[in-house]
Protein backbone atom coordinates (compact mmCIF):
# COMPACT_ATOMS: atom_id res chain seq x y z
CA UNK A 1 0.00 0.00 0.00
CA UNK A 2 1.30 3.48 -0.77
CA UNK A 3 1.65 5.99 1.81
CA UNK A 4 -1.12 7.98 0.81
CA UNK A 5 -3.40 5.28 0.47
CA UNK A 6 -2.59 3.95 4.13
CA UNK A 7 -3.10 7.81 5.85
CA UNK A 8 -0.35 7.23 8.19
CA UNK A 9 2.49 9.39 6.82
CA UNK A 10 1.28 13.33 5.89
CA UNK A 11 2.81 15.88 3.58
CA UNK A 12 3.69 19.43 4.95
CA UNK A 13 1.14 21.03 3.54
CA UNK A 14 -1.49 19.04 5.19
CA UNK A 15 -2.23 20.13 9.29
CA UNK A 16 -0.88 18.01 11.79
CA UNK A 17 -3.58 15.76 13.27
CA UNK A 18 -4.19 15.80 16.84
CA UNK A 19 -2.64 12.78 18.36
CA UNK A 20 -2.80 10.61 21.78
CA UNK A 21 -0.60 7.15 22.40
CA UNK A 22 -2.70 5.26 25.51
CA UNK A 23 -1.16 2.14 26.19
CA UNK A 24 0.64 1.74 23.02
CA UNK A 25 -1.80 2.53 21.36
CA UNK A 26 -1.62 5.49 18.79
CA UNK A 27 -5.07 7.47 18.02
CA UNK A 28 -5.05 10.19 15.50
CA UNK A 29 -8.18 12.52 15.51
CA UNK A 30 -9.90 14.39 12.76
CA UNK A 31 -9.42 18.00 12.42
CA UNK A 32 -11.75 18.54 14.80
CA UNK A 33 -9.99 17.55 17.40
CA UNK A 34 -12.81 15.16 18.52
CA UNK A 35 -13.61 11.93 16.51
CA UNK A 36 -10.86 9.40 16.00
CA UNK A 37 -9.68 8.90 12.49
CA UNK A 38 -7.10 6.19 13.20
CA UNK A 39 -5.93 3.90 16.04
CA UNK A 40 -3.09 1.41 15.91
CA UNK A 41 0.55 0.31 16.93
CA UNK A 42 3.24 2.16 16.28
CA UNK A 43 6.91 0.56 16.19
CA UNK A 44 10.20 2.06 15.50
CA UNK A 45 8.20 4.25 13.63
CA UNK A 46 5.98 2.23 11.18
CA UNK A 47 2.61 0.87 12.06
CA UNK A 48 2.66 -2.66 13.68
CA UNK A 49 -0.11 -5.21 14.23
CA UNK A 50 -3.82 -4.11 13.83
CA UNK A 51 -4.81 -0.58 12.22
CA UNK A 52 -8.80 0.80 11.94
CA UNK A 53 -9.34 4.06 10.58
CA UNK A 54 -12.82 5.70 11.12
CA UNK A 55 -15.23 8.35 9.30
CA UNK A 56 -15.81 11.90 10.92
CA UNK A 57 -19.16 10.63 11.82
CA UNK A 58 -17.18 7.33 14.14
CA UNK A 59 -18.13 4.69 11.92
CA UNK A 60 -15.79 1.98 11.14
CA UNK A 61 -14.02 2.39 7.48
CA UNK A 62 -11.18 0.39 6.69
CA UNK A 63 -8.88 -2.32 9.47
CA UNK A 64 -5.87 -4.12 8.46
CA UNK A 65 -2.64 -5.54 9.76
CA UNK A 66 0.79 -4.11 9.57
CA UNK A 67 4.00 -5.83 9.56
CA UNK A 68 7.03 -3.84 10.06
CA UNK A 69 5.08 -1.25 8.08
CA UNK A 70 3.81 -2.89 5.46
CA UNK A 71 0.13 -4.41 5.09
CA UNK A 72 -0.10 -7.94 5.28
CA UNK A 73 -2.79 -10.53 4.88
CA UNK A 74 -6.68 -9.32 4.78
CA UNK A 75 -7.97 -5.23 4.84
CA UNK A 76 -11.54 -4.76 4.92
CA UNK A 77 -13.66 -1.42 3.80
CA UNK A 78 -16.57 -0.71 5.64
CA UNK A 79 -19.72 1.20 3.48
CA UNK A 80 -21.11 4.52 5.30
CA UNK A 81 -23.06 2.14 8.17
CA UNK A 82 -19.97 0.38 9.54
CA UNK A 83 -21.00 -2.92 7.45
CA UNK A 84 -17.91 -4.83 5.68
CA UNK A 85 -17.88 -4.23 1.74
CA UNK A 86 -14.84 -5.56 0.54
CA UNK A 87 -12.11 -7.46 1.25
CA UNK A 88 -9.06 -7.23 -0.11
CA UNK A 89 -6.03 -9.85 0.21
CA UNK A 90 -2.83 -7.69 0.77
CA UNK A 91 -0.62 -10.84 1.24
CA UNK A 92 2.68 -11.25 -1.77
Amino acid sequence: MKDENCDLKQTKSVKEKKLDVIDGVTIKYHANGNTIWSKGKIIDEQPEGYWEWYRIDGTLKRSGHFEKGEPVGEWITYDSKGEKYKTTNRDK
